[in-house]
């Protein structure tokens, strides 16, 4: 046997180095044990290389002049590698890799990887399930398309990470590379890269380790989980200002006020490419016709609380008749009089910084918050790619570049575009597209979001009701709701169609509020659920297999998901009948007892139930015995200091302890990434009639965190209080028999001190 081998020893253990904090910089600097670390979990066989990422990925490179890739691309952002333990041997002429989850052999023939030379066997459970170059999955269970644009109903969607085969292959042969923090082709002789991902039934480690080797999801800005109104339409400042009044005038929450293509000139135009119906979709210069105290509605606006997003084409660049032209210029060396007009180049680093800091700084300084990548380069002919970087799109680089940028300025980062595909989940949050209104759209649209999970893309912020169509008030009362329980409550449609509730009649605004305000009080456990998403790479909204992998209904009903941990939740999707609207939709019920946020029902899984909702409902239930951090209602979810800790326990299993945790950090700046956040441990536990709930001591601290605040104790589904004490004094416990809900109330709490409340119910 022929091999040359930079690692080879019989029965060894090996460890690699832990990867430090993840940086959105793409090309990081090794330090010295770091590269022998990578050296260390990296092994050679003649032209092959294999790379131990993690106990569920393994990296498979197949080169034959040994010249492999180690620079960063756009799904594996950065090469430093986590510790993993793993054996190597020699048997016969075959090299075995094992970890704990995937066993490789190789047997080199002086040819690219083959079902004969390779072989992978993974785990999966108390079997094995093998892979070999050229298997397909039976049993995908699918991923994210780039967009929803045009789509009315269900559509294919692509292979995911995750399947039930077990397994799943990212290939990123011939992917773009970054070279000193830049993209740049890759090598055109570089060989096969592929990332084998084993993982059984075991869907979260797959997950992590997605995270591990491109990168965890950021926490977006903290008001993106809020309400959004978009429409497209050319809006004046007059109506600009009765659309934020008339949320307040309706009691609805609004968080950010979205300002399509009608914000700057269009018609100004003279020279571009152009995008399908002329020059206009480009454009930075407000349109002064409309908005001509543009500047003073920002600074208004967000005295008022909102945050502010603009519509961007950027397809045909900076031109001569926008105001920022002649700073643009400059900023490339050039003058504005004589030189000509420059094409946009997004593959130019010059360019996009000068592009950046003339269009995009001025806009936000006066107050915008943040840029809608509305990409539509990507539709005409030569217009799809990066110049200078073939085969790479428009989309994933521009995603990359703009979240990228949105950090220059002190901000978190945050992003807001289409998909941009494998490596994307570190640019969110992703626009779904314009997508059709009905009812079937709106049912598949739950699917959509769930399997997006399977890639990383965790935070879709969808047209509520659709973009086009969707003339139904009732289907919008049913979107609206299902919004609620999403990751943004965005509402975005265009010409005569608005989507503001009120604007449907008393029964969808009615339905629409509750959802609204539900959404508001639900603020501190979603926000909770988020960080979640950060540091266990689990999505908002969870398909139950994730979860209950062994069990076959957690695969069949894709109208239903775990939202965070403790909420389930199935939006109604067909219309109702009689007056109040009245429609099922069926669910499966994990283990544990649950009860109806809405009705108080119990529900003892697992088992499947059709449950009926009037249009003031939907199916959403939440696991009891487990503490739920809310917030009173208020008119700005995202951005009201959370000076009143609401924790609502429904009834738990007799002397069966429940314990959730409530996250806080300053909803803008990155500081949460270096510590600067706080987390507080909520339990409950019932022993016979007497319920304990204890708050515990807040740890960590952010800029803005209160010192103090007003803990509610809430005990739906019991009888009244005998008794209620909070750190043994006495305190009063309030009843409402309508809702057979006990509460207990405790002003000016201090956040660093423990709080036991305990009611002892009749």
């Amino acid at each position: 046997m022929k091999q040359y081998m930079k690692i080879m020893s019989a029965g060894l253990v090996f460890f690699g180095l832990a990867a430090p904090v993840f940086s959105q910089q793409a090309n990081e600097k090794l330090t010295r044990k770091q590269e022998k670390a990578r050296r260390q979990q990296t092994i050679t066989v003649e032209a092959a290389r294999f790379t131990v990422l993690t106990p569920n990925c393994i990296r498979l490179e197949y080169q034959q002049d040994g010249k492999f890739t180690d620079e960063p691309t756009l799904f594996v952002n950065h090469r430093v590698i986590n510790p993993v333990p793993f054996t190597l041997r020699a048997e016969g002429n075959a090299t075995v890799i094992e970890t704990d989850a995937v066993r490789i052999r190789y047997t080199p023939d002086g040819k690219v990887f083959h079902a004969g030379n390779l072989l992978a066997r993974i785990r999966k459970g108390t079997e094995w399930v093998e892979w070999s170059p050229g298997s397909k999955p039976v049993a995908n269970l699918g991923g994210p398309i780039p967009t929803l644009d045009g789509i009315g109903g269900p559509v294919a969607l692509p292979e995911g990470l995750l399947a039930r085969d077990g397994w799943s292959v990212v290939d990123d042969t011939g992917k773009p590379i970054f070279v000193n923090d830049w993209i740049a082709p890759r090598p055109a002789e570089r060989g096969l890269d592929w990332y084998l991902f084993g993982y059984g039934t075991d869907y979260k480690a797959a997950l992590a380790s997605l995270a591990a080797v491109s990168g965890p999801v950021p926490i977006p800005r903290k008001h993106i989980f809020g309400s959004w109104y978009c429409r497209w339409f050319d809006y004046t400042e007059a109506q600009f200002r009765q659309i934020a009044e008339e949320y307040k005038q309706h009691d609805f929450p609004i968080d950010i006020l979205v300002m399509d293509m009608g914000w700057h000139t269009q018609k100004d135009a003279k020279t571009g490419i152009g995008h399908f119906i002329g020059l206009g979709w480009t454009g930075w210069s407000w349109n002064r016709a409309l908005l001509p105290n543009a500047e003073k509605l920002l600074a208004d606006l967000r005295a008022d609380g909102l945050f502010v997003t603009l519509n961007a084409h950027p397809h045909d660049g900076v031109r001569a008749h926008e105001t920022c032209y002649p700073d643009f210029m400059r900023r490339l060396g050039k003058d504005p009089v004589k030189d000509e007009v420059p094409k946009f180049n997004a593959g130019d680093r010059t360019y996009m910084d000068a592009y950046f800091k003339a269009a995009h700084w001025p806009l936000e300084k006066a107050g915008v918050d943040f840029w809608w990548v509305d990409w539509q380069q990507d539709a005409k002919p030569g217009l799809a790619y990066v110049p200078g970087v073939p085969g790479l799109r428009h989309l994933p680089w521009l995603n990359n570049l703009y979240f990228a940028y949105s950090q220059t300025l002190g901000k978190r980062g945050l992003g807001f575009s289409r998909w941009g595909g494998w490596g994307d989940q570190r640019n969110p949050i992703q626009f779904s597209g314009d997508s059709g209104g009905c009812w079937e759209m709106l049912k598949f649209e739950i699917e959509f979001t769930l399997r997006s999970g399977n890639n990383g893309c965790f935070f879709w912020a969808h047209d509520i009701g659709g973009f086009y169509d969707g003339n139904d008030a009732e289907l919008l009362a049913r979107w609206i709701q299902f919004g609620a329980v999403s990751s943004s409550l965005r509402l975005h449609s265009y010409g005569n169609m608005d989507r503001r509730p009120w604007l449907w009649g008393p029964e969808t605004e009615q339905s629409a509020r509750i959802a609204y305000h539900l959404r508001s009080q639900l603020m501190p456990y979603i926000y909770s659920s988020v960080r979640q998403c950060n540091t266990r790479t689990l999505p908002l909204l969870r398909p139950l297999y994730l979860d209950y992998p062994g069990q076959e209904q957690a695969y069949t009903n894709m109208q239903e998901y775990l939202f965070g941990d403790h909420l389930l939740a199935a939006p109604v999707t067909s219309k109702g009948d009689g007056p109040g609207k009245v429609a099922g939709q069926t669910l499966w019920i994990p283990e544990g007892t649950w009860f109806h946020w809405f009705s108080g029902e119990s529900f003892v899984g697992p088992r499947s139930v059709t449950l009926k909702s009037s249009l003031d409902e939907f199916p959403l239930l939440v696991r009891g015995g487990t503490p739920i951090p809310l917030q009173p209602y208020t008119p700005r979810m995202t951005a009201t200091p959370l000076t009143n800790l609401v924790v609502r326990c429904w009834p738990g299993n007799d002397g069966v302890m429940g314990v959730n945790e409530l996250y806080e950090d300053d909803g803008q700046s990155d500081r949460y990434l270096h510590g600067e956040s706080a987390t507080t441990r909520l339990s409950y536990v019932r022993q016979g009639n007497e319920v304990t709930v204890c708050v515990d001591p807040a740890k960590g601290k952010y800029q803005g965190q209160p010192r103090k605040r007003t803990i509610t104790i809430e005990l739906p589904g019991v009888r009244p209080a005998v008794t209620a004490s909070a750190n043994g004094h006495v305190v009063k416990a309030e009843y409402d028999a309508k809702t057979s809900l006990c509460r207990v109330m405790v002003p000016d709490w201090n956040i660093r001190s423990r709080l036991m409340v305990k009611v002892n119910i009749q």
